[in-house]
């Protein structure tokens, strides 16, 4: 049988497969509809066909077999459908207003005379052709996304796919649905595999095996920092994926050769072993390699009297610098490429200060710059000069997708010396671009902590920069920025050499709190953060960041955040916007957890003046300052002061940021750090983890677990490895260059 009814709202959703429980009006009376439904919004018809049925638990219910969404007929109906974020400048306020206005002729003057909309208080002439647009666009692309509902997709996941491929969605998803993967952010394999074997797709397929290997090579780089596999180890990997047996074998070595032809991966024969790596990383550690190799080989004897200059400078600000200190401002003057090393209070920011004044003498252009804000901002402050994230120094283009900027080598900086801070976080595509778009004359001097975790993004760049000694680098060992009184500093470096840290009662910024049960670990972080350090110490909530290990349990970030939002910010009234997982309200602290290159921002400088960009960061921080409840609409300001607005739509990007993961912290600093240990695998709990975590603290670091667990962390030194070509092909070529 077929009944069309109005959706009151959803009790229960499972995005995997697309079965809810929806509570729907029905003939004056409320039904249970239970099946494969799309998502909806409250206020939306559905026409369902099916049956009724009674289950033993729950009663009547009316089990679907084919369900789409139809447009309302009612006022309240309408109502409800306009206020339900499917319209672009439509929330429930204007909504309303609509409605009364025009009653039961207001989809039609929404569809196609829009101009009489601005007789509505608020709506100017201009929002009202806005608002007729996104209706009709939505109308355009409503089977379109029904279509994708019924394959197992979301609805802001469908909008986005249809953004992509607009009139062309239906075909390309039925014809070959893996293309989504590449195309799609956010669109796994499992996912589009779905949509295949539903559409018909050949199981033993080409394309689903090419599209397996492609994912698996992705996804290797995405989640453990991999530029390539040993083919074995990619066949294996994407045997289980597809759920082929040993006996299928070939088909997938067979599919590799294809996609070699076609040019998606490199396939070699390196050092006696077969690997294989998407071709994307093949090129960009190739030219990483080849670029510093040419740079690495320009020298700079210029006129200049480096060591009187670098004793002036000494004499004037009143500071000594060793041995190892001199070297690293040596090098920096007169090499090419450079790297300075070391980890917390070796003097890296001395270091940096005195290259600047001497470059400042010779007339060079000096660009600074770091992988995220928050570092670019410290940057700015301990060197007295604007330093910007790589991202900005490089000019995002939005205009031309991910990954694309304005600076290139068709487009140099304008810069005679590059300085790199935090650069363990360069992941190898960033990399890749800045040197691109470094002239060839240019010097390129990179500091960071070799100890640190390495970059979320694929590869291990500075790691392999070190380890193939070819690039002239300075390892800074001595310690001299620590108070008297301060065991941060000291403490971290302990822990970096494998050693237990000093505990002391009388300690002003270290402090170890003694507590072996995971919930009630929970719980005194909450209470750390929320009364404890504010009370004693007078640090503000925001000054305070939680740093966990892992994201699940009690002591992990969901939890933490939870639990933190509610007690810093509960906002128990007022506008708030819900995802699947998370409610966000004004206030609270979020984290941007992908790069979106085409989010568009208004920066306020100290000066006053604003500047318009794009480009928002994996790992940038920031708060939310306003939500609009009529569009869905979400203001974000970001540490350095850049202001979003993000859609519905966007919510995906970001997440709750209490509590973050150490890996996310990277680069960044926090006046007072509280890290909860947990017990976990040793390729999860190590030792740099931990040291990660402590030296991103300025002033206070509060580890809060079991001292079991802090010895079995200081003393393994496990780091995962990580398949990267970058240190052979820099050997190889600056042997070839010998």
């Amino acid at each position: 049988m077929k009944i069309v009814g109005n959706v009151e709202n959803t009790v229960f959703r499972n995005p995997d497969n697309g079965y809810s429980v929806v509570n729907l009006s029905y003939n004056n009376k409320k039904i249970t509809v239970v099946g494969a439904i799309p998502e909806v919004y409250e206020g939306q018809m559905l026409e369902l066909v099916g049956d009724f049925v009674v289950n033993k638990k729950f009663g009547e219910q009316f089990k679907v077999d084919e369900a789409k969404i139809v447009e309302p007929t009612t006022l309240p109906a309408i109502e409800k459908y306009l206020s339900s974020g499917l319209i672009s400048g439509i929330g429930p306020v204007t909504a309303k207003k609509i409605v009364e206005e025009f009653g039961a002729d207001t989809l039609e003057i929404l569809a196609f005379n829009p101009v009489k909309l601005s007789k509505v208080r608020g709506i100017s002439k201009q929002k009202a052709l806005e608002i007729s647009n996104a209706y009709n666009e939505m109308k355009g692309m409503q089977s379109t996304i029904m279509f994708l509902q019924s394959h197992y997709i979301t609805t802001n996941m469908a909008i986005k796919i249809y953004n992509i491929y607009k009139e062309n969605t239906i075909e390309i998803v039925k014809n070959n649905p893996y293309q989504l993967i590449e195309d799609v952010d956010g669109i796994g394999f499992a996912t589009a595999d779905k949509i295949a074997l539903k559409v018909g797709l050949d199981l033993y397929g080409e394309n689903r095996i090419k599209a397996g290997l492609v994912y698996t090579l992705k996804t290797a780089s995405e989640r453990e920092g991999h530029t390539y596999l040993p083919t074995s180890n990619l066949i294996d990997n994407c045997l289980e994926i597809l759920n082929y047996t040993a006996d299928e074998r070939c088909m997938v070595e067979k599919c590799v050769e294809y996609l070699q032809i076609e040019g998606m991966v490199k396939n070699f024969t390196h050092h006696g072993e077969d690997v294989t790596m998407l071709s994307k990383f093949y090129f960009q550690e190739k030219y990483i390699s080849k670029k510093l190799n040419k740079l690495s080989y320009n020298q700079f004897d210029e006129k200049f009297n480096f060591i009187d200059n670098i004793n002036f400078y000494q004499r004037v600000h009143n500071i000594q610098l060793n041995g190892e200190q001199t070297d690293a401002v040596l090098n920096s003057l007169t090499k090419g490429a450079s790297i300075i090393t070391g980890g917390p209070g070796t003097g890296k920011t001395t270091i940096v200060r005195c290259i600047l004044e001497m470059f400042k003498q010779q007339n060079k252009r000096v660009l600074l710059c770091a992988p995220t804000g928050r570092a670019s901002k410290r940057l700015s402050e301990t060197s007295g000069i604007e330093a910007k994230t790589i991202h900005r120094a490089l000019e995002v283009n939005q205009n031309e997708g991910e990954g694309f900027f304005h600076r290139n080598e068709n487009n140099p900086l304008d810069a005679d010396v590059v300085i790199v801070d935090e650069m363990s976080m360069v992941d190898a595509s960033l990399f890749y671009h800045l040197l691109k778009a470094l002239r060839s004359t240019a010097r390129i001097i990179m500091v960071g902590d070799k100890d640190q975790l390495p970059s979320v993004g694929a590869g291990n760049v500075l790691r392999d920069l070190i380890e193939s000694k070819t690039i002239h680098t300075t390892y800074l060992i001595n310690i001299y920025r620590q108070g008297n009184d301060s065991l941060i500093i000291s403490n971290a470096h302990l822990i970096n050499s494998g050693k237990m840290p000093v505990i002391s009662n009388s300690s002003k910024d270290f402090f170890f709190i003694e507590g072996k049960d995971l919930v009630a670990n929970s719980e005194t972080v909450v209470d750390l953060v929320t009364s404890r350090l504010p009370k004693y110490f007078k640090y503000k909530p925001e000054e305070i960041q939680v740093l966990a290990p892992m994201k699940a349990g009690p002591c992990g970030i969901d939890n933490l955040n939870k639990r933190l939002q509610f007690t810093i910010n509960p906002h128990f009234t007022g506008a708030e916007i819900a995802t699947e997982f998370t409610k966000f309200h004004v206030g609270d602290k979020i984290m941007q957890i992908v790069n979106n290159y085409e989010m568009t921002f208004v920066k306020y400088e100290a000066n006053g003046t604003t500047q318009e960009g794009s480009g928002v960061f994996n790992g940038d921080i920031g708060y939310i300052t306003k939500i609009e409840t009529d569009t869905h609409e979400m203001t974000v300001r970001f540490d350095d002061n850049r202001i979003c607005v993000y859609s519905p739509a966007d919510l995906y990007q970001i997440t709750l940021a209490y509590a973050i993961t150490i890996h996310k912290s990277q680069g960044s600093e926090f006046d007072c750090v509280v890290i909860p240990l947990v017990p976990g695998a040793p390729i999860i709990i190590t030792r740099n983890l931990l040291y990660t975590a402590i030296t991103r603290a300025k002033k206070a670091v509060v580890i809060v677990g079991s001292k079991q667990i802090l010895a079995r962390m200081i003393h393994n030194n496990y780091t995962a490895k990580r398949y990267t070509l970058l240190k052979d092909f820099l050997i190889e070529d600056f042997a070839e260059n010998q």
